[in-house]
């Protein structure tokens, strides 16, 4: 008892000198914005399992779909994209997507990261003047989780050009793809100064950034590359398909942090983006099973891993602002959309999109992008200057439509021009000969044993 009066003797002076300061009116000084350990937490394992996702998660995902003969070399280009994309994010990658600039670059404030050294340790501001969006979080856990989306972006093309690509060719087509195709539309949709953040259009962890933009990069790789040797007459089955669900496994647990952790905090908008996934994964797996099952008579393995990988893409865009019901809804229409996708909507084009980074990615991602649009849930959404949030509506669905055009559009236009500088450079694709000795040797010189 001693203890605790000689403190509330010493405190009682500082109290009563504050307390008339307040009787008199006087400014109490605001408190200093700090960092959130909780939050930083959160992000850093966010940041973590969404590496993941790409290394080892996408590389054993793809690797398992494609011939013996090309296994080492289509995890290469997982491993090979994490770390060209992961140099050029912070050589100016970041500066181009979230530097200031204007509706439509970024600025290069931000090149090779300058100026983190000032402020390594403060809460990390996104923006600047009535627009700026505050964090916990320090900038260098925001620049790191930014940059695992914009690997597994990359890295996500890869799938549509698999077993035809010169490694040469794919790593100067992701080094000028990831800088002038992917970053100003990661500023446009996610920087507050972005013409599509300033539209309106709601894009919660990548939908349009991420899927449409990897989807539509494939696809017209796939064009522009042509059909695989042997395409629709040899046998193509995946050489190992239990890698494949080790790989979808490892993308459905890193999913919660590229979906969670785009709250960028540990809150309830969090859970509940964690929550929807789960559900709109859930729902996808059953929905793609039953329509194989309809169809073919059996529900495969390689159908229930895609039906995951196509609802988690749905629900990207709408993790934080739909409710578990919608997420239900969205999860199940991906899994119909998806297996269209990648059976019949190939089929009647004629492309050949080797691992389907179009059929489930490009497609699943129109779907959620869309579809959040009729069922975001305002309250979600809503912040001390917009109490009511965004909710659902006819409005809020063309506007979701104009962003996804918009997106389509230019990502379609960019990557063809880009890929013909490369062709004209070093070549795309490689020789007839190559193909049938496989990549693994012609390209790497190894071979799986």
């Amino acid at each position: 008892m001693t203890r605790i009066a000689r403190a509330a003797a010493m405190a009682l002076p500082a109290l009563l000198l504050s307390g008339a300061a307040f009787a008199q009116g006087a400014a109490i000084p605001a408190p200093t914005p700090t960092i959130d350990t909780g939050d930083t937490a959160w992000m850093l394992t966010s940041t973590a399992i969404v590496l993941m996702m790409t290394v080892p998660g996408l590389a054993l995902f793809y690797a398992g779909m494609v011939r013996k003969k090309n296994v080492l070399a289509t995890m290469m280009q997982s491993f090979a994209v994490c770390g060209l994309v992961g140099v050029l994010w912070m050589v100016a990658g970041y500066s181009i997507a979230f530097g200031d600039g204007n509706a439509y670059i970024g600025d290069l404030s931000k090149l090779f990261l300058g100026g983190m050294g000032a402020t390594w340790d403060a809460p990390f501001v996104l923006g600047s003047g009535d627009g700026a969006v505050a964090t916990t979080i320090p900038e260098s856990v925001f620049v790191t989780f930014q940059m695992t989306f914009a690997i597994i972006t990359a890295a996500l093309i890869t799938g549509a050009v698999a077993d035809r690509m010169k490694f040469s060719a794919l790593m100067l087509f992701i080094a000028l793809w990831t800088l002038l195709v992917y970053s100003p539309v990661a500023h446009w949709v996610w920087h507050p100064n972005g013409w599509i953040f300033e539209l309106g259009a709601l894009d919660f962890a990548g939908g349009t950034v991420v899927h449409i933009n990897a989807g539509v990069a494939g696809l017209v790789a796939a064009i522009v590359l042509g059909k695989r040797t042997g395409y629709g007459t040899e046998n193509m089955s995946p050489y190992n398909l239990a890698f494949a669900v080790i790989g979808a496994s490892m993308l459905w647990v890193g999913w919660f942090g590229f979906n969670a952790g785009s709250a960028v905090g540990a809150g309830a908008r969090a859970g509940m983006a964690m929550l929807v996934t789960q559900v709109a994964a859930a729902g996808a797996v059953l929905a793609w099973l039953v329509a194989e099952w309809a169809t073919k008579g059996k529900p495969s393995v390689l159908g229930a891993i895609s039906g995951a990988v196509a609802g988690l893409v749905a629900i990207t865009p709408a993790a934080g602002f739909v409710l578990p019901g919608s997420a239900l809804v969205i999860g199940v229409v991906a899994g119909l959309a998806g297996f269209w996708g990648a059976t019949a909507l190939k089929h009647w084009c004629g492309y050949d999109d080797s691992l389907d980074a179009f059929g489930v990615h490009g497609i699943c991602g129109i779907v959620g992008a869309l579809l959040v649009g009729f069922l975001a849930y305002g309250p979600l959404s809503a912040t001390a200057d917009d109490p009511a949030g965004i909710s659902g509506s006819f409005a809020q669905f063309m506007t979701q439509i104009y962003a996804v055009v918009a997106v389509f559009i230019f990502t379609a236009v960019a990557t063809f021009i880009l890929l013909k500088i490369v062709d004209a450079i070093v070549g795309l694709r490689v020789t007839e000969e190559e193909e049938r000795e496989g990549l693994d040797v012609t390209l790497h010189g190894e071979r799986l044993g």
